[in-house]
């Protein structure tokens, strides 16, 4: 009984519930992502190159005489740039608000420990006599 308990406390962290919603809003995000440069943006760029090929697909942009589908190829580059550029502009974003949070609130000296007090009372006692 004590591993399922451990397993239960450890399955309900926190930090287990938020890994599990990132993924599954990762996914999501990741088919978003595939729609919009599958779907806009790498038609909308690779429609000249297209169309200069007497192509209608991405996915017949091959190296003649082999099997190698270089526009697949292009769409997942451009998918990458995309997300990776997103990431990066979420963390630069939050991190600017974690430094200003930081900034914001200074920290407070720490509270004297009872000790100090006691020696503090102690001088103020041997300095009044």
């Amino acid at each position: 009984m004590g591993i399922i308990k451990e397993f239960k406390e450890f399955a309900v962290k926190g930090n287990v519930i938020d890994l599990a919603v990132g993924v599954v809003i990762g996914a999501a995000f990741g088919k978003i992502v595939s729609s919009l440069v599958d779907d806009v943006i790498t038609p909308a760029i690779l429609t000249p190159a297209l169309s200069a090929a007497n192509l209608t697909e991405l996915s017949q942009l091959v190296i003649p005489g082999t099997a190698i589908k270089y526009g697949n190829f292009l769409s997942q580059v451009i998918a990458f740039i995309i997300v990776a550029f997103v990431l990066f502009m979420i963390i630069k974003g939050v991190n600017k608000i974690n430094k200003k949070d930081k900034e914001a609130a200074p920290a407070a000296p720490p509270a004297p420990s009872k000790e100090e007090i006691l020696l503090t009372e102690i001088r103020d006692l041997l300095k009044s006599k």
